[in-house]
């Protein structure tokens, strides 16, 4: 009957519900993250050399940070370095390995960093602790920033499958966060001249990766550089160059401001 048909679409899909989802969409804050290549750079302190991008990202709106140690092992010396060096930028910071129920640290948190180490231990602790749909939703639905640097910049990406570290442990998968759909390889290095290293070089390494099929890019970031992402919008900050890897293709240099949006579009 009509009045059995009320509020159906063309395909029979009911135009309430999907009003209300594209409502719930378009409400959904976009995801903020800054991905940084490295905590420390040669001759500088702990995140000094990104310290304008972070004052800037977090800005005054967040009051205390979650940090996530996970990717060392003395996680007590881990959480006092940062702590004192997000204290002295005016934020409290909360270390997860001190929380009790680690699930309701994540719902309740304003911000997350996860800092760098060893890529494979912390992606293993994160699926031990059940944390990843739980970082997933604060951060995709939530809308709440999300700073990465090194293994933390790693898991933020498609897998970890590009890190440089060893698998010291084994997590159930590779596949990561997934805040965005390509992978990154932090404190990417080139190859030096004149070098007689018989071994692979970094990018040797990524085409490796990209002879297997269906492997996404991999944006290979020097130290010092980092690449913000605002919603749609992905961008690279720093001091240094990136090198992009897309299979099949010759790798490309990018100056800092490059505009990296079309990756989160692939």
């Amino acid at each position: 009957m009509a009045g059995g048909r009320s509020g159906q679409g063309p395909a029979g899909v009911g135009q309430d519900g999907a009003i209300g989802a594209l409502g719930a969409a378009m409400a959904a804050p976009p995801r903020r993250l800054l991905l940084a290549s490295n905590s420390s750079l040669h001759g500088q302190g702990y995140l000094a050399h990104c310290e304008p991008q972070l004052r800037t990202f977090f800005g005054p709106e967040v009051k205390r940070i979650l940090f996530v140690p996970y990717a060392l092992h003395d996680r007590d010396a881990y959480a006092k370095t940062v702590r004192e060096k997000f204290e002295a930028l005016g934020y409290g910071l909360d270390s997860i390995h001190e929380s009790s129920d680690p699930i309701e640290a994540v719902r309740k948190c304003e911000a997350i960093f996860i800092g760098g180490g060893n890529t494979f231990r912390l992606l293993k602790t994160l699926y031990d602790n059940n944390l990843i749909p739980e970082i997933r939703k604060r951060v995709l639905q939530a809308g709440v920033p999300y700073m990465g640097s090194s293994a933390g910049t790693n898991v933020a990406t498609a897998s970890i499958s590009t890190t440089n570290d060893m698998p010291i442990v084994f997590p159930p998968s590779l596949e990561a966060l997934g805040f965005v759909p390509f992978n990154i390889n932090p404190h990417y290095l080139d190859p030096i001249p004149g070098s007689t290293h018989m071994g692979e070089t970094r990018e040797d390494r990524i085409r490796q990766f990209h002879e297997e099929a269906n492997t996404p890019p991999v944006l290979g970031l020097r130290e010092g550089s980092l690449l913000l992402v605002e919603g749609d919008k992905a961008t690279l900050l720093g001091r240094t160059k990136a090198r992009l890897f897309m299979r099949g293709k010759t790798p490309t240099e990018h100056e800092p401001g490059t505009d990296f949006s079309f990756l989160l579009k692939i």
